[in-house]
């Protein structure tokens, strides 16, 4: 199959680019967070200053201990004010984009052109699992790849994702996703690709000696060129498939997703 690919560069400061409808969001709250903490480190720079320039050899000091209460009152107001401004906006975003989005697998399920994959994790490799035309997962028209997902534009794709091993760290930093994969759990995350291209898969926690090979590929293409690479691969694990290759039949219902049985 022969795959569209664009540039995929970096954009804005030490970000790469976004290439999923929802990872807006993330770069929005790092963004905006990032802007207070420059803010407030300005404020101190000015403030430090001026208490250097003010405080001079000929300035006579005043001790004081803190124990007045206009000392405590400014000091829970600045502390407070940081806290709810700063720390209050990042609560808020997190907790709408995570209930709305991120943590909205109801939603994403229901959609009719929603892709289903399974990941399982081990050292170190990424296994990759799709169903096929049957709709069940390990079953022998399932597509299998290895370090290697290939998913269409503009159609949610829900993940999960396992371990045999220790724990790992699926992460695609252009669709601004992570979750770790732990032995004996199965965790679960969703994006909706937006752009055409290949992107990097990597491992996130650090998990043995070869942990900087455990690398893949997605690649998001249209849609139709999607249907048909997972027919030609359905067809093609059809034909080899193996009975007594017991390694290979490691998927799990797609029902069970707190725990593996």
């Amino acid at each position: 199959m022969r795959l569209t690919v664009l540039a995929v560069g970096p954009l804005g400061i030490g970000l790469p680019l976004d290439a999923s409808k929802e990872g807006w969001r993330i770069d929005e709250m790092i963004n905006v967070t990032s802007l207070f903490v420059g803010v407030i480190f300005a404020i101190m720079i000015v403030w430090m200053g001026w208490s250097i320039l003010r405080h001079g050899p000929k300035h006579r000091a005043d001790f004081d201990h803190g124990e007045r209460r206009s000392s405590w009152i400014w000091t829970v107001a600045t502390a407070g004010l940081i806290f709810v401004v700063v720390d209050g906006d990042l609560l808020v975003r997190t907790l709408v984009s995570v209930n709305r989005i991120y943590w909205n697998f109801d939603w994403a399920e229901r959609q009719p052109d929603a892709v289903r994959l399974e990941i399982n994790a081990h050292q170190w490799a990424w296994q990759v699992r799709y169903a096929g035309p049957d709709g069940a997962f390990n079953t022998p028209d399932d597509v299998v790849t290895l370090n290697e997902v290939v998913l269409p534009k503009d159609a949610p794709a829900l993940f999960q994702i396992a371990s045999t091993d220790v724990i790992h760290s699926f992460n695609v930093p252009n669709m601004r996703m992570k979750v770790d994969a732990v032995p004996g759990t199965i965790n679960r995350m969703w994006f909706t690709p937006a752009l055409l291209g290949d992107y990097e898969i990597g491992c996130a926690q650090h998990c043995g000696a070869n942990h900087y090979k455990m690398q893949g590929v997605l690649h998001v293409v249209d849609p139709a060129q999607f249907r048909d690479w997972l027919a030609a691969a359905s067809a093609n694990s059809l034909q080899g498939y193996d009975a007594q290759d017991n390694s290979a039949h490691w998927g799990w219902s797609w029902a069970e997703n707190t725990r593996m049985k």
